[in-house]
């Protein structure tokens, strides 16, 4: 179904007179195959996941979890991390939300840490790297869950709320006034397009960015680079790939093309992957917002955390 892009790519570099065994040629297929692909499949993806999201409110959250296990709580707050399209500065003041709510603190941290970590956008995007997309999708997947789901658990074992450097006051939920389910359906349809369209126009910059990046790298820096440097080989190459991205902002959309051609270039998942946690998750700004609701204590007990985590993930997946 994607090879409809390819295609696209193919009939434009051929109408600009372009080979694909050029530098040029070969960075502008990338280009336009990877940034139709992405503007395409990220609107109507954010457009069925926002329908599900406008369903979604801290209150029902706390109301679904009563009653339930904690461990279900890590999960569904991992699910709904996964299915909320924000970047990490975006995650925080849904975060408040949960906690102004009454949800548990484990459970509002493990979203904190799911939101910008698995990101809906970024899997879709990866499945479109060919045949082995869905691989790298998988541990993309599975590992960011099982680091949510911890960072949640040990919030809540190791008492962690008690350094909060705030009390979140409580919210009032929205209420719908449309009177049938006709009127209901038309505004949630429109709802829909209209979050689904200013999402993509608020990311386009960052895709068109990133997708020029990884154009450039992908047709004219050689492979040997990125092997020698960021390889196996490197001992240092994940701990690297980790601090490096600390002080990186970026959406998760601007991100991913250029982890689509460190893979392309030979560089270990495990480190691509790292790369890409630390800037989506440890960035500069989130880390600036979240002090005002986290003591400097609590703040370098989470970055400290994450850090080490997706330091030995990358190193056990390179093992893989």
């Amino acid at each position: 179904m994607l090879d409809i892009f390819t295609h696209l790519a193919d009939w434009a570099i051929l109408q600009m007179g372009l080979t694909k065994d050029t530098h040029l040629g070969s960075a502008v297929h990338f280009f336009i195959e990877d940034s139709t692909k992405i503007f395409v499949l990220l609107y109507l993806l954010i457009f069925f996941i926002s329908l599900f999201r406008s369903q979604l409110s801290p209150e029902r959250v706390r109301d679904y979890l009563s009653g339930k296990s904690r461990w279900s709580g890590y999960f569904l707050a991992v699910f709904l991390g996964v299915v909320t399209p924000f970047c990490s500065c975006s995650s925080i003041p849904l975060f408040m939300g949960f906690l102004a709510a009454g949800v548990p603190f484990g459970v509002s941290v493990a979203f904190l840490v799911s939101s910008p970590l698995i990101s809906e956008i970024a899997a879709i995007m990866l499945l479109g790297m060919g045949g082995y997309g869905a691989y790298i999708v998988s541990i993309y997947i599975i590992s960011g869950t099982i680091i949510s789901v911890l960072a949640g658990y040990l919030a809540d074992k190791c008492h962690m709320e008690k350094y909060l450097a705030l009390n979140i006051p409580k919210t009032v939920p929205p209420v719908c006034a449309c009177s049938s389910v006709k009127e209901k359906a038309v505004a949630l349809i429109k709802y829909a397009h209209e979050f689904s369209w200013n999402l993509v126009k608020s990311l386009y910059l960052y895709i068109l960015i990133g997708l020029t990046v990884g154009a450039y790298m992908h047709g004219y820096i050689p492979q040997e680079f990125f092997v020698k440097y960021m390889g196996a080989d490197n001992i240092w190459a994940v701990p690297f790939a980790a601090v490096v991205g600390i002080p990186i902002y970026a959406s998760q959309a601007g991100i991913v093309p250029l982890v689509q051609v460190l893979l392309m270039k030979g560089v270990p998942v495990g480190t691509a992957l790292v790369a890409f946690m630390s800037i989506a998750t440890i960035s500069l700004p989130e880390m600036m917002m979240l002090k005002k609701v986290f003591s400097l204590k609590l703040l370098m007990i989470f970055i400290g955390y994450l850090l080490v985590a997706f330091i030995l993930t990358g190193y056990v997946l390179n093992l893989l």
